[in-house]
């Protein structure tokens, strides 16, 4: 009996993992192989070298979802300058994706987007198997739909940045600019970046590892850098 019990357990541990795990910063990003509206894509292998925003929405013809996917789709461009690609995901599927994206193309327009066209590749998961993967499922919000999950995930498929919506808010596509810029800048100079930091804007240098450090990094007059303690240093960018 005590052994039933304990399998039972260990049983019910298991669906609870598997309804909550999630990646975390720092971890390899889940491999997966979808049907797209965009044909078959595997990831990572087919976004080698290429940061990669995967963001999950609740479900097709929602009113925020839409909105969203106007907004993403005008801003592709943008982030394909920045080695960027979108991977869109609900759980609904291929045909549904096909239709709601014909109808926000000929039908809607908003904030003076029109006639858009979503190019980036919506992922079928009728069997849920990526949502589940990047924990994209929360029972306590829904358990079946997705929420507004959003992971940038570098080069390397290494998730850098998590954030997650609740499903009656919509996104904001420009902090999520601003995120993938700040993690370039980060990657490329070996920086911070501080609190609203733009592209322009003074970058904070990694704070030193010793007193010595400490006061040679105070005392410095090298042109362009500034302390506002020893373990606050900024410096002017270069970009």
């Amino acid at each position: 009996m005590l052994l039933q019990k304990s399998e039972k357990g260990t049983k019910m541990e298991e669906q609870v993992k598997e309804r909550y795990s999630m990646p975390l910063i720092g971890d390899d990003a889940p491999a997966f192989e979808a049907v797209t509206t965009q044909g078959k894509i595997k990831f990572p292998e087919e976004y080698a070298g290429k940061w990669v925003i995967l963001f999950s929405h609740p479900a097709d013809f929602t009113p925020v979802c839409t909105t969203e996917f106007m907004t993403f789709a005008s801003m592709q461009k943008d982030f394909q300058k920045l080695n960027t690609e979108l991977i869109g995901l609900s759980i609904d599927s291929l045909y549904a994706h096909i239709a709601w994206l014909r109808t926000i193309n000929e039908k809607i327009e908003y904030k003076g987007m029109k006639n858009v066209e979503v190019t980036f590749p919506v992922i079928e998961d009728i069997k849920m198997e990526v949502a589940k993967k990047y924990g994209m499922l929360q029972p306590n919000a829904s358990s079946t739909q997705a929420v507004r999950a959003v992971f940038i995930i570098d080069p390397k498929a290494k998730v850098r940045a998590v954030l997650y919506y609740p499903l009656s808010a919509g996104r904001n596509m420009d902090e999520i600019k601003r995120l993938i810029l700040a993690l370039q800048k980060s990657d490329k100079d070996g920086v911070a970046t501080p609190a609203n930091w733009q592209p322009g804007d003074d970058v904070i240098i990694p704070t030193p590892g010793s007193c010595g450090a400490a006061k040679e990094r105070v005392e410095s007059k090298e042109e362009g850098k500034y302390c506002l303690d020893w373990f606050l240093c900024l410096k002017k960018d270069k970009a």
